[in-house]
């Protein structure tokens, strides 16, 4: 029914951006320019006050509805619930949650019968509530916006301002979004070097969360704090990220060198779309292709040449990352590439550089600042990704330097340490988010140097 809801305010909204351009002039005789605002901002303006009060109330609907349902069913099921410590209790909401609206249960029982059936009590009526209000908001706003539509109403002012909120409030919520990202980070991971050594842990040189209860019972007391070591796991994304880069960097620069400044429009038309299809396939592909293809290329080609290589290398994970964020390179570059003054190039020539001298002395060194924001978003890219990793580079944390050897990366231990029911109140749990607290240091740093270098440049060629 919501669903059917949000489409009436949509076609309500269609149609009062017409209505309210039909009153405008209607109101004026059909002399446009006797009104202050034209008549599509009137329209803009009617549409606004008829469908954004009451889609601002579904969705807020939306968010605090599931807690004031589980609320109620906790309440309800006191007595059943009292036993149970805060893992069961999510658990059974959960449950009964899924059992109301469609869902598959592994293990239900009667009184998550019992919940689930209050679940969709609680919920029908809520539905019936919300469609009340958002239809009693859609009237009062068409009728009220409707009726002050007059040839000296100042409807573009009004626009401007709700929309100027809008976008502060967008502003906002990706501003409060990543705020609360770090701070979650940096809460967990200082919970979590509450329990092992900061020290151990930076410098560490043995990674096994896995084992990490060694004493009877797995009690917090008995925690190896040996055994958190991210120092593996850092070589291998580093180990992974360069070889990466050593076939994205040049292959994409040198593509985008020559759609920019060799090739025929003919030619550029279909090589840089061919190109940019890489960016399109999913990274389980090009897991795929890295275990199924890379690696046993790779192997068997070091059985012939004497080398020992591993059925899940560095070098075949890296190869197809390399090969997955080309189009980034190229794609990035060639646009920055195109975008340095023609008249530099005019002026090179006129002095009798070549075309090659041209682009090596003129235009690299103008597109510097963008070329290094290409390759900043590819080494971000690299370290990233998980899913080539996971299947072609495997889950072993060997501090090695070695691309024939299983090594693995930040990230896949993040997915590895999440993965399935977890208790959020383990070291083993916790040790994801220290690691992403480091990620996101490290990611930040990078960042920092490439800002400055871009910044350095940017003001030797503007």
């Amino acid at each position: 029914m919501i669903s059917y809801l949000v489409l009436f305010l949509i076609v309500l909204a269609i149609a009062s951006y017409f209505a309210g351009r039909s009153r405008a002039v209607t109101v004026v005789g059909g002399e446009v320019a006797q009104l202050h605002s034209l008549p599509a901002q009137h329209g803009v303006f009617l549409a606004l006050f008829a469908a954004a009060p009451a889609l601002f109330a579904i969705i807020v609907w939306r968010i605090a509805t599931p807690g004031i349902e589980d609320s109620i069913v906790m309440s309800r099921f006191a007595a059943e619930l009292a036993d149970m410590g805060l893992p069961q209790v999510q658990a059974f909401l959960r449950d009964s949650r899924a059992m109301a609206f469609g869902g598959i249960v592994s293990f239900p029982d009667e009184t998550k019968e019992a919940a689930a059936a209050v679940y969709q009590s609680i919920h029908a009526t809520s539905v019936w509530i919300i469609v009340a209000i958002a239809l009693v908001l859609a009237a009062a706003g068409t009728y009220l916006a409707y009726n002050r539509i007059a040839p000296r109403f100042r409807a573009r002012h009004v626009v401007e301002r709700v929309v100027r909120w809008f976008l502060i409030l967008c502003s906002l919520i990706a501003i409060l979004t990543t705020i609360g990202i770090v701070f979650s980070l940096i809460f967990e991971s200082i919970l979590f070097f509450s329990e092992i050594p900061i020290f151990n842990f930076l410098f560490g040189l043995h990674w096994s969360p896995q084992s990490a209860f060694t004493g009877a019972g797995g009690d917090a007391g008995d925690v190896n704090t040996e055994i958190f070591g991210a120092i593996p796991l850092l070589a291998g994304t580093l180990l992974i990220t360069f070889i990466a880069m050593v076939i994205a960097a040049p292959i994409g620069l040198m593509a985008a060198i020559y759609l920019s400044d060799y090739a025929t429009q003919t030619v550029r038309a279909v090589a840089k779309p061919i190109l940019e299809i890489l960016a399109g396939i999913p990274t389980v592909v090009y897991g795929f292709f890295a275990a199924l293809t890379m690696a046993p290329f790779f192997r068997n080609l070091g059985e012939a040449l004497g080398l020992d290589v591993a059925s899940e290398s560095a070098l075949a994970a890296g190869v197809v990352m390399g090969i997955m964020i080309i189009p980034f390179v190229s794609s990035l570059s060639d646009d920055v590439i195109n975008a340095v003054p023609q008249s530099l190039r005019d002026g090179s020539a006129g002095l009798g550089a070549t075309r090659s001298e041209t682009i090596r002395r003129v235009v690299l060194p103008a597109a510097l600042p963008g070329i290094v924001s290409a390759l900043l978003l590819a080494v971000s890219r690299a370290v990233g990704e998980t899913m080539i990793v996971v299947m072609a580079a495997g889950l072993a944390a060997n501090l090695t330097l070695n691309p024939l050897e299983a090594v693995t990366t930040v990230t896949v231990q993040i997915v590895t340490l999440l993965v399935g029911d977890q208790e959020f109140d383990s070291a083993k749990t916790r040790a994801a988010f220290a690691l992403g607290l480091l990620l996101f240091i490290i990611t930040l740093t990078l960042n920092v140097i490439a800002l400055r270098v871009v910044q350095k440049y940017r003001e030797q060629y503007d």
